[in-house]
């Protein structure tokens, strides 16, 4: 072929480009077809001042070329030397690559296609923007979740408080009678007592936030607006130990969430948390429930704000079994009821001062409400959420979902004064954990989710002697840990949970602040003082539990730091006295966010199941273990 020619066809190509109404942008690679191997295919390279980058894929003789000398975007075929390589007898084809134009398949998000007939949509200010407020600019992206396809189907989620009303036209259509019971009454109907007070609508209220039913012309729509819900009927009468163990125990292989917008009285003064009973379905739950992927547990962290309490003095919500969930209002201001500590994961909004508009959900007596209110309205909107992750990826562990609201909350507009930023590069508050809870990037990371490595726990203690802890002054204490690394089966590098389980003697323990400190140097206040708190109890091996640390490295010095401020309301030469202390890291002897194997990663082979095939196996069982289940709570 001569030079002519090839300048005619070069010509003739750049001008057909133009005529089809765009232009090529040309690349410095090239397709070249060679006949003899890559030693050929390097010789030749050479020879015209390419560099070969091997074979295209599985194409036999063709090879990627790479000229670093030519413009590397350009609007029209480069000529040169290297152009000579069409001429070679040697070379069977050549093609320099254009850039090709691609989109992707998917729907654009559009918040104004989803419109519900549901009268109540358009109050539900907290999934969409229907003004300018705020709010807008970084709502939870709820809608956009629904967009890509999720909305809770075939999870079961349940609501343990003081009833739900099953037949209300909001909720009958996904009610689930195998995800309720009324342990109260030792029944298996969940609907709440009626009295003139109205003093059950608690549940009910935070059912429809989780799975009302959409589009039926009728109130509001759930967050999973079909998902299945149940409720557990445990708060109308005397909560123990074995109702609350009752209550968390019921069908863990069916139920795969469990919503709690309950605890200890926030009062400022109540230290309280779980039973013996209740520790342990706690932990049955976890390594038994959902066939051994882990029950789910949600819990609201508390209303005891205007009474200065700490929800570290909950031993619920500072569970590393349970998702503690905080709340903000429209304008992302600290709720006058919330409490701050540093057990909380993650917040979505609930309601704020009088003149701020509240939530919309169902109401007994088949009524709906815009009035629900507290850190009751987040857990369950978590739940919902959690429902929609569970969707997308079925196979998601109890700490996955943990995971998975660490990485996905955002700080957004959300107004503390103690952001910071941990070892890891996460930013944390004690009134707001990660931040707003965002459903689309949970879906979209759960689509892909690799399962994390196995947990490990490591406990370490100092050495044993009485620190006195005086008036107005601060006592420290400091341990040097490992990560147990002598210990494959404890060791812990990535951390998850830090448990600091104390024994403190003192006059009155609403004086106290307690501070854990990292080796990073990162800061976690464990509690904070409480004026109301009297006591004179101190602390009996109590659990603080901090996420403050997620993501850090276990190895180093780790220092708890205990500050008596005196009120007026003690004698100052009474001392105190920190008896002992016990560090407890939870988290992984690897990296969780990267490829690994152990003991778990054969599950990450696994495929998610059929949903309707899946839904009908649990509901099968349900039904089988339902004469048992019988026997065991009467």
């Amino acid at each position: 072929m001569s030079l002519f020619l090839l300048f005619i066809l070069i010509s003739l190509e750049s001008s057909s480009s133009v005529a089809f109404g765009h232009r090529d942008v040309y690349t410095n690679h090239w397709a070249v077809r060679i006949t003899g191997g890559q030693e050929q295919a390097d010789k030749i390279s050479a020879k015209y001042g390419y560099m070969n980058l091997g074979q295209i894929g599985s194409l036999e003789d063709h090879y990627h070329f790479h000229h670093s000398r030519i413009v590397r975007r350009a609007a029209y075929a480069l000529k040169g030397p290297h152009s000579f390589i069409h001429m070679d007898p040697e070379v069977d084809w050549a093609q320099q690559q254009v850039v090709k134009p691609r989109v992707k398949r998917h729907a654009q998000i559009d918040p104004s296609f989803i419109h519900f007939n549901d009268p109540k949509w358009f109050n539900m200010w907290y999934i969409h923007c229907n003004d300018k407020s705020s709010h807008c600019r970084s709502e939870m992206n709820i809608q956009a979740a629904w967009q890509r396809g999720y909305t809770g189907k075939n999870v079961v989620v349940t609501i343990l408080d003081d009833g739900i009303e099953r037949n209300h036209p909001d909720l009958a259509q996904n009610y689930d009678h195998l995800a309720s019971y009324d342990v109260n009454g030792n029944d298996h109907d969940p609907t709440p007592r009626y009295d003139s007070r109205n003093e059950n609508i608690h549940g009910t209220r935070c059912a429809g936030e989780v799975a009302a039913v959409a589009n039926n012309s009728h109130c509001m729509v759930g967050i999973a607006y079909n998902a299945h819900i149940g409720g557990i009927r445990m708060l109308d009468g005397d909560v123990t130990d074995i109702v609350e163990a009752k209550s968390l125990g019921i069908r863990p292989d069916y139920i795969d969430i469990y919503s709690a917008s309950w605890g200890p009285k926030d009062d400022g003064k109540t230290v309280d948390g779980p039973g013996p009973l209740t520790k342990q379905a706690f932990e049955r739950g976890i390594k038994k429930g959902r066939k051994g992927l882990g029950s789910i547990f949600v819990w609201a962290s508390g209303n005891g704000g205007r009474q200065g309490d700490h929800c570290s003095c909950d031993g619920y919500t500072s569970s590393i079994y349970t998702i503690s969930i905080s709340s903000t209002t429209e304008n992302g201001n600290r709720p006058w009821y919330l409490e701050a500590c540093s057990s909380i994961l993650a917040t979505t909004y609930s309601s704020g001062d009088f003149n701020e508009r509240k939530i919309v959900t169902t109401d007994i007596r088949q009524r709906c409400t815009d009035g629900h209110t507290g850190t009751s309205v987040s857990a369950p909107i978590v739940a919902g959420i959690i429902a929609l992750a569970l969707e997308a990826n079925f196979l998601l562990t109890w700490r996955d979902v943990q995971h998975l609201l660490v990485r996905t909350s955002r700080p957004v507009h959300l107004k503390a004064d103690d952001w910071r930023t941990n070892a890891a590069g996460h930013r944390v508050s004690h009134l707001y954990g990660f931040g707003l809870v965002d459903a689309e990037a949970m879906v979209l990371e759960a689509e892909k989710w690799r399962t994390v490595p196995s947990q490990h726990t490591c406990s370490q203690m100092p050495e044993r002697r009485i620190r006195y802890i005086h008036a107005g002054q601060s006592v420290n204490s400091s341990i040097t840990t490992s990560g147990c690394s002598e210990e494959p089966e404890q060791h812990v590098d990535h951390l998850e949970h830090v448990v600091v389980k104390v024994l403190v003697v003192h006059p009155r323990r609403g004086d106290l602040e307690i501070n854990l400190i990292s080796p990073s140097g990162m800061k976690s206040q464990l509690l904070a003082k409480r004026l109301f708190d009297s006591s004179n109890e101190g602390f009996r091996n109590w659990e603080f539990m901090t996420v403050h640390f997620w993501g850090e490295k276990a190895e180093g010095t780790w220092t708890l730091e205990i500050i008596d401020s005196p009120s007026k309301l003690r004698n100052p030469e009474v001392l105190g006295n920190l008896k002992e202390w016990t560090l407890i890291l939870h988290g992984t002897s690897q990296n969780p966010y990267q490829p690994y194997s152990g003991q778990h990663s054969s599950s990450r082979m696994l495929e998610i199941p059929a949903s309707q095939e899946f839904q009908e196996e649990q509901q099968l069982e349900a039904e089988e273990e339902q004469d048992e289940y019988n026997v065991w709570c009467s």
